[in-house]
């Protein structure tokens, strides 16, 4: 498990337990990792605003703000296991950990009863699991410059196995003919280029603000494709 992979479910672990907490040494033991590890991921968590808290005391430990946490959800069982096959399906894609950490404060605020119905029901639903090979280390960079609107540097390998570097200001994300695409603004060639995820060797993320193009200028999606806003 890289570093991000373990900042994402420590912040879930974290979540779950609620108001009893969870001790460092716990958490170390968990994660198979050193006290002193945990501890900076702590801090690296209340740095980007995550709101825990370390508790005093012989049964202390780092315990998260009540209010990061849901009420409880009326949600079905065929409704949240609609939900994990969706996830499953499109596992290590774009935004899938965000997705499954939401279907994991879903579950948590969930009774019981309904809980184990979607236990039950979700071990009914198979998925191929069959997933586009994406390098590891490249998503997070992407999902977050997309986020925050900030200027990415990529190694990119294209389809005659040359590397080049680029600098490029994201603007979509998109998923075609089997491929998912880092559609951006070129800084190198001045103009909107698409990037096959899995051609990229490496991503990291700038501190420089990415310019905005109108979506005009940028295209229209095929007539089978569309956005994934929720609809209204």
């Amino acid at each position: 498990m890289n570093r991000t992979d373990r900042l994402y479910a420590l912040r879930e672990e974290l979540r779950r337990a609620g108001p009893t907490g969870r001790t460092a040494a716990w958490l170390a033991a968990k994660f198979e990792i050193s006290i002193r590890t945990i501890k900076r991921d702590i801090s690296t968590l209340q740095y980007g605003g995550f709101p825990v808290w370390a508790r005093p005391g012989p049964t202390g430990g780092y315990v998260v703000d009540a209010s990061a946490t849901l009420p409880p959800v009326n949600i079905t069982a065929a409704e949240a296991s609609a939900l994990a096959a969706a996830l499953a399906v499109c596992r290590n894609q774009p935004f899938a950990r965000h997705g499954a950490a939401a279907l994991t404060k879903l579950l948590a605020v969930m009774d019981e009863r309904t809980r184990t119905q979607t236990q039950c029901l979700s071990e009914r639903i198979w998925i191929n699991d069959a997933d586009q090979l994406i390098p590891s280390g490249v998503l997070g960079p992407i999902e977050q410059g997309l986020q925050d609107r900030r200027v990415l540097n990529l190694v990119y390998r294209d389809e005659n196995q040359q590397e080049t570097s680029r600098r490029v200001d994201p603007q979509l994300l998109a998923s075609l003919a089997g491929h998912w695409y880092l559609i951006a603004h070129c800084q190198l060639r001045g103009q909107i280029r698409w990037f096959r995820l899995d051609r990229i060797q490496h991503a990291t993320l700038t501190v420089k603000p990415a310019i905005d193009v109108p979506l005009a200028d940028i295209g229209h999606p095929p007539t089978s494709a569309h956005t994934v806003a929720p609809q209204s």
